[in-house]
């Protein structure tokens, strides 16, 4: 059974979720580092949230780790890199807490802009300060957002509604794109310079440390009034707090700190400056998505399935096309593996007919998977390439749109072995219709012999007879023909495992050529 370990809170359906699919779910809230370390050894799978940071020694010490969840967008508390480099899918909710947080990137917004916040304090402390708390409209102001992703791009909606002017910084967006929302883009230099407002929406990453600063802080205008609902650490505090101080910028509204949690920071002293302790995800609905959304990944992760929100796995999609070929991939892999006994150095694989026409990268991996299941290491859909490189292998992946007698086929071919599979009928039945050139049609099997025989009569009957006597049951047989007409092929699958000692017996037999044992691991 998979042991799941959760150090932060989630959703209560979110836990059901992975207690119904059969997995032993840990609560183990509020650990410290030291706590943490002795409680991942054991886990295959392990959820987080903010406060949770898991370094390259964690992930070191829990040998059995197959996947970190992180409930929520950001992943600056996850070392992805050692993760990836130890074959442990990384995945999160990237679409669970935007709207909420988008939401609260206007609520600060107009909370800055209205002096909400001190002119509340003052009123119930007794003081009728009207005119002390006079604001700024947001019609007709220019809102500069920087990063015009899922976040930035909700937000961009919204300040339309209330008749702003939108400028973005974003070097990865299309220009078309950011017309199609009414924004134009810009350089920051020119962001910082125009801007009556801005708003931070992008990762926290080496390039976007400190991205705020006293330089791009000396192009603002007076008027300027900055919102952070992303991390900290991209907006530099103490350059930030002098330059609200000295009048430099109108103010500021940051909801995330360079260290959370904190009660100090120089941002702090300052009237202009409206703070809130890390509450852009903190609504029911966002941490019910967070946690329904991680469950549902981290369940697929276990199940060597095709996650969608992984980070660290080099396929961004799998289409309805593709999704029911990618057991199909990994078993074929498997066989082959088995086929050839060591891999070649040049391993072939072919994608055609319908599946052709799509993207087909996640079935790729699929397949390599199943080619170095027998490897030392555990291999996942995180670092089957690099296992493929390690070992010498070369990966060769085509698609055509082009099948002769499948809708669609998956062929693999290196090193003078081949097969091929497909997907059948309405039930999604796997077929092995081709093995080392020869036509066949067997289900795949975990034990499976390929026999060379020359095509006589009574070598058949002759086979059935060694494996009876050796206490092995066939489950399924298909004798295909060579395409030159000289030799036969046998593919047979059986319920057990075939020994060397068996193998060697049918080989010894008269008529056949060669024989091919493959017993895929458990």
């Amino acid at each position: 059974m998979h042991r799941v370990l959760v150090t932060e809170k989630i959703s209560q359906e979110g836990l059901d979720h992975l207690r119904q699919s059969g997995y032993q779910v840990d609560e183990k809230l509020g650990l410290s580092a030291d706590e943490l370390m002795g409680e991942v050894v054991g886990a295959h799978a392990i959820i987080i949230r903010s406060a949770t940071t898991i370094t390259e020694q964690i992930i070191s010490e829990a040998k059995d780790l197959i996947v970190i969840g992180r409930a929520g967008i950001g992943l600056d508390n996850v070392n992805v890199e050692s993760a990836t480099e130890q074959g442990v899918m990384v995945v999160n909710a990237p679409k669970s807490n935007i709207l909420s947080a988008a939401e609260h990137t206007l609520a600060l917004l107009l909370s800055q802009a209205r002096n909400i916040p001190p002119a509340n304090e003052a009123l119930k402390n007794g003081r009728w300060e009207r005119s002390k708390w006079t604001g700024v409209e947001l019609a007709d102001k220019t809102l500069g957002i920087v990063g015009l992703g899922r976040i930035g791009k909700l937000v961009a909606q919204r300040a339309l509604s209330f008749g702003m002017k939108l400028v973005a910084y974003d070097p990865y967006i299309a220009q078309e794109r950011a017309q199609q929302l009414s924004v134009e883009l810009v350089s920051l230099e020119e962001l910082m310079t125009i801007s009556d407002f801005i708003t931070i929406h992008v990762a926290k990453t080496p390039e976007t440390i400190n991205l705020i600063n006293a330089e791009t802080l000396s192009y603002a205008k007076p008027s300027l009034r900055i919102v952070n609902v992303a991390r900290g650490g991209i907006i530099n505090e103490t350059e930030l707090a002098q330059a609200v101080a000295s009048g430099q910028i109108a103010g500021a509204a940051l909801d995330v700190f360079e260290t959370e949690p904190t009660v100090q920071s120089p941002l702090f002293e300052q009237q202009n400056v409206v703070v809130t302790p890390h509450l852009g995800a903190s609504t029911k609905e966002a941490q019910e998505k967070a946690g329904n959304t991680i469950a549902e990944q981290v369940d697929l992760a276990l199940q060597g399935k095709f996650v969608p929100f992984a980070v660290n796995v080099s396929a961004s999609e799998a289409t309805e096309i593709v999704r029911p070929f990618l057991p199909l991939a990994e078993k074929l892999g498997a066989l082959f593996s088995g086929l050839s006994g060591q891999l070649p150095e040049q391993v072939n694989i072919e994608f055609a007919g319908e599946i052709g026409g799509y993207d087909n990268k996640i079935t790729e991996l699929s397949v390599l998977k199943g080619l170095f299941m027998d490897s030392d290491v555990t291999v996942s859909f995180v670092n089957a390439f690099s296992i493929a490189e390690s070992q010498g292998v070369s990966i060769n992946a085509s698609n055509t749109t082009e099948s002769l007698d499948y809708l669609n086929t998956i062929t693999i071919d290196g090193g003078g072995h081949s097969i091929a599979g497909t997907v059948i009928g309405l039930k999604g039945e796997h077929r092995i219709i081709m093995v080392d050139d020869h036509t066949v049609d067997v289900p795949p099997s975990e034990h499976m012999i390929v026999l060379r025989n020359d095509d006589r009569p009574g070598v058949i009957g002759k086979v059935g007879t060694i494996l009876g006597e050796n206490q092995i049951n066939i489950t399924d047989m298909n004798v295909g023909r060579s395409k030159d007409g000289f030799g036969a092929l046998m593919v047979i699958t059986t319920q057990n495992a075939v020994s060397e000692e068996t193998a060697q017996t049918l080989i010894d037999t008269d008529g056949v050529t060669e024989c091919s044992i493959i017993n895929l691991p458990d």
